[in-house]
């Protein structure tokens, strides 16, 4: 399991190290670990750690310490270091002069022989955009090629949120210290590398499934097992004019768990021509038993329509509501006061905005929401309508009514297509039927099907290819047996 951590956890974690060591001796811990992955980078990428060359960008502050104490160290190793000092009368005193100690040079503009660029202009601390000096300068190491190691976070981009509103550094590798930051997962910070400083951290409610934790929590048949103890998955989804979303989202059902799956409504005739499998229904009411429903897809927002989801969201079942049902719920939020089983909400922005206005602006209290702030906005609108919220991106956010939060990175925008979030509906449901707590079961489908979109680029070959719905549906079972 991935944990992220506030700035403020992290110092209030080094309180008490820093009062029991020796001055410095938790710095030089810090950067003793970055110089060490600076000297795995370089040699992946030229073979060698002799005759190698990197220049630290160095601003004020403890970050700019650790880059010129990793830069020492990798002197001490016979690279070439050289500092370029942004602030120079607040450079780190100590880190500067065993910088000079150990033959390091300080420059007036990054060499361009450099192999490799240390950014320590700012750490989590850090807020807004690159000023101009700096931004000058990375401005100048990316047009040039040099690969960029940040140092606890690339600079430019908030620690907390991830927002990135004017200049900021592209790292192709980030070192951080003791415990992740949310920054981590909400954006690109390149490949990150965590190094153990000794920090004794708290509890966290900001998490991230790993593939073994989604692996131990994936629904797989005992020896006792039947279709229907494996859950029973209903689909309200679909109409005349969207009968695809009805297919894609009960296909992505069945490729999910082995359970039983009813699909109730119009496009039961297209439905069942793909996966013959499901037992259809014209509507809810003749679908029979089932122990979780998915309602929205394709659905529309008629009559009828309006008519499916509050018959889902009258049951004492969990319900994932999507698509048509969200603007739907987003006219009437009190379709869920007060409702006592789970109900798991799975907007993209412009649904979130919507649902936030229907909230009342209890939600948020902007316009263009969920904004900047993610992690937050979705918190909000969680506690807003009682349910769990699964806020659609990149970096999907899942969070419930009790403060606990999973962030998903994609790796990739490959999920990015028509129907993506009809697959992902129809796997969350699949998962609460059987039996899935609603956040984790909103995570670990987001993680799957980010997992089966990156599966379904990468065939029939090495070379990235247009994917769809369709293509990511088919690619559930290969991700899942891959974890």
């Amino acid at each position: 399991m991935r944990h992220y951590y506030t700035a403020d956890e992290i110092r209030a974690a080094e309180a008490p190290l820093l009062a029991s060591l020796p001055d410095g001796v938790l710095m030089r811990r810090a950067a003793y670990g970055l110089a060490t992955a600076i000297a795995a980078e370089l040699r992946a990428r030229a073979g060698a750690l002799a005759g190698r060359c990197v220049c630290a960008v160095v601003g004020s502050g403890d970050n700019g310490g650790d880059a010129l104490w990793a830069a020492t160290f990798l002197r001490r190793r016979g690279v070439a270091a050289t500092a370029l000092l942004l602030n120079p009368e607040r450079t780190h005193a100590t880190g500067l002069a065993a910088f000079r100690a150990a033959g390091g040079r300080v420059v007036d503009t990054v060499p361009t022989a450099a192999d490799l660029v240390i950014d320590g202009v700012v750490g989590i601390s850090g807020k807004g955009p690159l000023r101009e000096a700096a931004a000058d300068v990375f401005a100048a190491v990316e047009a040039a090629g040099i690969p960029v190691v940040a140092v606890d976070i690339p600079s430019g981009i908030d620690a907390q949120t991830g927002a990135i509103t004017g200049p900021a550094v592209r790292a192709d590798l980030t070192v951080t210290f003791g415990g992740l930051k949310p920054v981590h997962a909400l954006a690109d910070c390149g490949r990150v590398e965590l190094v153990d400083i000794g920090l004794d951290l708290p509890h966290t409610e900001v998490l991230g499934f790993e593939a073994a934790d989604v692996k131990a929590r994936w629904p797989m048949p005992g020896a006792r097992d039947d279709k229907y103890t494996q859950g029973v998955t209903g689909i309200m989804a679909g109409s005349a004019t969207y009968p695809g979303a009805a297919i894609l989202c009960t296909g992505a059902a069945v490729a999910t768990t082995s359970g039983m799956k009813r699909y109730a409504g119009s496009a039961a005739a297209e439905v069942v021509s793909h996966w013959p499998e499901v037992v259809a229904a014209p509507n809810p009411h003749a679908a029979g038993r089932v122990q979780a429903w998915v309602v929205g897809p394709g659905l529309g927002t008629d009559e009828k329509a309006f008519g499916a989801l509050t018959f889902a969201l009258s049951t004492a079942l969990p319900v994932v509501v999507d698509a048509d049902a969200l603007t739907l719920l987003a006219t009437q939020p009190d379709l869920v006061a007060g409702r006592k089983a789970p109900t798991v909400l799975t907007p993209h922005a412009g649904e979130f905005a919507r649902l936030a206005s229907g909230a009342g602006g209890s939600a948020t209290s902007d316009p263009a929401a969920p904004g900047e702030d993610r992690v937050a906005a979705t918190r909000r609108l969680a506690d807003a309508f009682g349910a769990t919220v699964l806020l659609k991106g990149n970096v999907t956010v899942v969070s419930d009514p009790s403060g606990a939060v999973y962030l998903n990175p994609a790796g990739g925008s490959w999920a990015a297509t028509a129907g993506s979030g009809d697959v992902l509906s129809g796997m969350i449901g699949a998962l609460l039927a059987a039996g899935l707590p609603p956040v984790e079961a909103a995570a670990a489908a987001a993680f799957v099907h980010a997992r089966a979109a990156n599966a379904a680029a990468a065939d029939p070959g090495p070379a990235p290819v247009p994917t769809s719905a369709s293509r990511i549906l088919a690619h559930i079972r290969q991700a899942v047996a891959g974890l």
